[in-house]
């Protein structure tokens, strides 16, 4: 997908991959970039082509108001995300109900809410999804659910949108330097090299992104043997 002079809606676009994805839209000629946010006195983006738009993903009047909004919507990137961390017998069903409430159904509902002006628009649905969408870490039980759903209705969404012109794209970072990591001992991308990689293979039209060292190195180890993974993961 050509992002010169696209018209693009970010959703959770005032931090980490989120923010970076916004410079990396305007940076490949995006004419329009809409920012989902809960809060607007959140973005600190100072240009013209910049749209804040008040987003809460766990509402349904709220995604209806924004997809109202962005009927010129090219390119959806489906960002929003939150993590809480337990194992799978401590994390409480509200933890659970929380993990999919964001990061599974705002993001097929954000995609439902545009699919007519993507359609029209022979547009694009870019879904930030992640590493733990292949093989779970036990401290992160809520989040591996719920973006492991996520990544099997992407894999829905792209076989159902095909028909109407949409692309989508599946993207797995790995450990990515952003306060939703912050607590975590280990070797992380810096959000701006894993948010460049996103929107080149967007451009590219690649259906699956890894967009960091460890996540091509993880899917290569996945692919040939997915077991190992699973059980280094799971020793985590």
């Amino acid at each position: 997908m050509n992002l010169e002079n696209a018209t693009v809606f970010i959703t959770g676009a005032n931090r980490g991959i989120g923010r970076e994805l916004v410079t990396q839209c305007l940076k490949a000629g995006a004419r329009k970039v809409y920012c989902g946010v809960r809060d607007i006195a959140s973005l600190e983006f100072d240009d013209v082509r910049i749209v804040p738009v008040h987003l809460d993903v766990s509402d349904a009047a709220s995604i209806n108001d924004a997809a109202t909004l962005a009927g010129d919507c090219q390119l959806l990137i489906n960002n929003a995300g939150v993590l809480d961390f337990g194992d799978v017998l401590q994390t409480t069903e509200a933890q659970f109900e929380k993990a999919f409430t964001v990061n599974t159904w705002g993001l097929l509902n954000m995609t439902r809410a545009l699919e007519l002006a993507l359609q029209k628009n022979s547009g694009a649905v870019v879904n930030i999804l992640t590493l733990l969408s292949l093989a779970s870490m036990p401290g992160m039980a809520a989040y591996n659910a719920s973006k492991a759903a996520a990544w099997s209705l992407t894999l829905s969404l792209r076989a159902t949108l095909a028909a109407k012109n949409i692309t989508v794209h599946s993207v797995f970072p790995g450990a990515v330097d952003t306060t939703m990591l912050a607590g975590v001992d280990i070797a992380k991308t810096a959000p701006q090299q894993v948010a460049e990689a996103i929107v080149q293979g967007v451009i590219e039209g690649r259906e699956d992104i890894f967009p960091d060292p460890m996540s091509q190195q993880v899917y290569a180890a996945w692919r040939s043997d997915h077991k190992a993974v699973e059980k280094q993961f799971a020793a985590m």
